[in-house]
């Protein structure tokens, strides 16, 4: 499943959050980097088909996302976790992703077999029969998770999944990253650079709302290298050098 992605412009009134961003995301996990600000939110919004989009072009699947029936046919292709998130504190947690499953255009029929093998993904399925409120802040997370693949969707976007998760937490949750990552498009925003090193196969950078790197891990670290400091990594480097050239960001 193909994301393509072509001059894209947003503005919010006289701030220009997204200038001009072409990307194209295959199959696999993409991290989406940059600093508060640089219109990570904003890109996953409209990608989700309820963020407005001022100039260029948004296909998923090869549905053009401007078009109604373009944005109908893009959501049954879409899996979409946002930062903030409810879900009813006095739910089941099998009963919760049955009714993604149910809202997302799965049949009532097989709702149950559907929310079952997305709480086998993240490694909840022992506790479908448990209140939604007796999770803990992690397990809620991967709740949210669970309930955005169960339409099993083609293309999954998360912003800031790991935000408020204590490092075991992080790491767990980046080993289902990897496991949702298989066959689907995942597209996910984080400010952690460790999120991103040992997940992803791809890697965008934004900075003032446009695309200031696209490349693997790797080539990242590349543009660190020729600087020998302990206290950072090559990785880290590269992300600063990036960062170091950056415009005033957007919204």
């Amino acid at each position: 499943m193909v994301v393509e992605i072509r001059e894209l412009t947003v503005d919010y009134r006289r701030v220009r959050a997204l200038d001009q961003v072409s990307l194209t995301l295959p199959e696999g996990v993409c991290g989406l980097l940059g600093p508060n600000g640089a219109g990570k939110s904003t890109l996953l919004t409209v990608l989700a088909t309820v963020g407005r989009i001022s100039g260029g072009s948004v296909a998923v699947g090869g549905h053009d996302i401007a078009t109604v029936a373009g944005r109908r046919a893009a959501r049954r292709l879409i899996g979409w976790l946002p930062q903030r998130f409810d879900l009813a504190g006095g739910m089941r947690v099998g009963d919760a992703v049955r009714y993604a499953a149910w809202a997302n255009g799965v049949d009532p029929s097989e709702t149950r077999a559907a929310a079952r093998s997305a709480l086998e993904v993240v490694d909840l399925r022992e506790r479908e029969r448990d209140r939604v409120r007796d999770l803990s802040g992690g397990q809620r997370q991967r709740l949210g998770l669970a309930a955005s693949l169960a339409h099993s969707p083609r293309v999954v976007l998360l912003d800031e999944p790991t935000a408020g998760l204590d490092p075991e937490q992080r790491v767990r949750f980046r080993s289902y990253l990897r496991a949702v990552g298989e066959g689907r498009t995942v597209l996910f925003a984080t400010h952690l650079l460790e999120d991103v090193r040992g997940t992803c196969n791809d890697l965008v950078v934004l900075a003032g709302g446009r695309v200031g790197f696209q490349g693997a891990p790797t080539e990242l670290a590349a543009l660190g290298e020729d600087v020998d400091d302990p206290l950072e990594s090559p990785f880290e480097r590269g992300y600063r050098r990036l960062l170091a050239d950056d415009t005033p960001p957007g919204t």
